[in-house]
């Protein structure tokens, strides 16, 4: 879908707009936005509202055609809720309902005059993003492996938003459609079939990005691992064919000596869990356990896109977990790269033994903070279902205000975390008789204790860590890849600048 921004004012108004259909916002008692009332002029809208056709309810929608005085062939009116207090929610779900009118007209171009600024607590840059956003996911498609693909979608394909046409108003939609394109990249690659999406075509996929916008790459392969001492993370590898890739993208966007942030990404392709198998039934969708590398490398797309002013790093741990006779087995004992041991107790518990070694790795950066990114753990959907990732990290006050500054990046894009602890109880939980720590805790907190393994290796630099299990794929009928958390990590990135 292409996106403009237009200004409307008494040369230039509304009503004399050409174009397939003009979307305004009612609300209710009866109440007309400022883009309705300049199409009001014969009191057809006033008229509508009176009959009861639509409430202002967020959400509900009625189309009018042949409206008088009214250039455009539709007007499309849609409920915000309450007229004083357009909520986030409301705001959201008159979208969406727009956008689905959208889809079944005979027309390619649309005006959408919602009342962009007047949403509670946000301004207009936060409705360009939530509107682009919402267009681009609703013309998403999933047929990219079909042999025939699906029927291109009728209705709308050029949206103009009516925003003023100044600097900001281009930045944001600029910018918006940045984070978009991130998200369909992250979408595309999580989507993608395991025997296509291998850690290779990762790899291959972050060179191009660094074609595409001049960054740096570097992809470590097995023997530099080996003499990294990465036991950790190759102990995952052992059982598959496909050699593990660890990506090193850096956007050097700052200045020189500035400290960059570095995003870690959990990239297991496949996981069967290993010797430690999981059941059969949903196994087809652990081709997304690359959801945090997928969501790394979108955020790169992003950023390479706006051309963002600050050092950000990448890193992506990648390979399949399998069993097979070289696999490694529970009750192995592998030394990751900074020289602790791990019992590793089950072998589906792998995403860790690959971050850990990657979050080491991270030390070379100095960097400002890192975030590391993966669906690490089940336990985390059972906490939080899929509406909050899982946010982690230590309880001091540098680490505190890094979390409020992922929470608030997250509640700005509607990309949300929740908050949960770790710390010394759930470290305990880890000991090994045997080795320096266990790769599961003992039953209860599986989240926690997954966390808490991970800051084992993270005590040179403030961190934080994203579990997305729950909130970057969707299962069942809608099943496929959601793109989050690119709109929190770009937003997190852009606040830094």
């Amino acid at each position: 879908m292409d996106f403009s921004i237009k200004a409307f004012d008494t040369k230039n108004t509304i009503a004399s707009a050409r174009s397939g259909c003009v979307a305004v916002a009612v609300f209710e008692n009866r109440k007309l936005s400022g883009a309705a009332q300049a199409l009001d002029g014969a009191g057809d809208i006033t008229q509508a509202l009176k009959s009861g056709d639509i409430t202002g309810k967020a959400g509900t929608t009625l189309l009018l055609r042949g409206v008088q005085g009214v250039a455009a062939e539709r007007v499309l009116l849609v409920g915000l809720g309450n007229a004083d207090s357009v909520t986030e929610k409301a705001y959201s779900t008159g979208v969406q309902a727009a956008l689905k009118v959208f889809a079944t007209l005979g027309a390619a171009d649309a005006i959408m005059a919602l009342p962009l600024a007047e949403v509670n607590g946000r301004d207009a840059a936060w409705a360009i993003q939530t509107t682009v956003l919402a267009a681009r996911d609703a013309i998403y498609r999933t047929d990219a492996q079909k042999s025939k693909k699906d029927p291109a979608p009728a209705g709308v394909r050029k949206l103009t938003l009516a925003v003023p046409g100044n600097a900001a108003g281009k930045a944001a939609l600029a910018q918006a459609i940045a984070v978009a394109n991130g998200v369909k990249l992250t979408k595309d690659l999580a989507n993608l079939s395991a025997n296509v999406c291998t850690p290779t075509y990762l790899a291959d996929t972050a060179k191009q990005l660094a074609r595409d916008y001049q960054f740096n790459v570097e992809v470590l392969e097995r023997k530099q691992l080996e003499a990294l001492k990465m036991g950790s993370f190759l102990s995952v590898t052992n059982g598959s064919e496909q050699p593990p890739k660890f990506i090193v993208l850096k956007h050097m966007g700052g200045k020189p000596k500035d400290a960059p942030v570095v995003l870690v990404g959990k990239g297991i392709t496949f996981d069967t869990g290993g010797i430690s198998i999981k059941a059969g039934p949903g196994m087809d969708e652990m081709k997304y356990d690359m959801g945090g590398a997928a969501s790394v490398l979108g955020t790169f797309r992003a950023i390479g896109e706006m051309g963002l002013k600050l050092n950000v790093i990448g890193i992506v741990p990648s390979c399949e977990n399998m069993p097979s006779g070289r696999a490694t087995k529970p009750g192995d004992i592998v030394t990751s790269m900074n020289g602790l041991t791990i019992e590793v107790l089950n072998t589906d518990a792998e995403g860790r033994l690959i971050l850990c070694d990657a979050l080491t790795y991270a030390e070379r950066f100095n960097p400002a903070a890192v975030i590391d990114v993966a669906t690490l753990t089940g336990a985390c959907i059972v906490a939080l279902g899929h509406h909050h990732s899982g946010l982690f990290t230590r309880d001091d006050d540098q680490h505190n205000a890094l979390a409020e500054e992922i929470a608030a990046a997250g509640r700005a894009t509607g990309d949300t975390t929740w908050r949960l602890p770790i710390g010394e109880q759930y470290n305990d939980q880890l000991k090994s008789n045997f080795a320096d720590l266990a790769n599961i805790g003992s039953p209860g907190g599986a989240s926690c204790t997954a966390a808490a393994f991970l800051e084992n290796f993270t005590r040179k630099y403030p961190w934080a860590h994203l579990d997305i299990a729950g909130t970057a794929w969707k299962s069942g009928a809608a099943k496929g890849a959601t793109g989050r958390p690119v709109p929190l990590l770009t937003n997190f990135l852009l606040n830094r600048v």
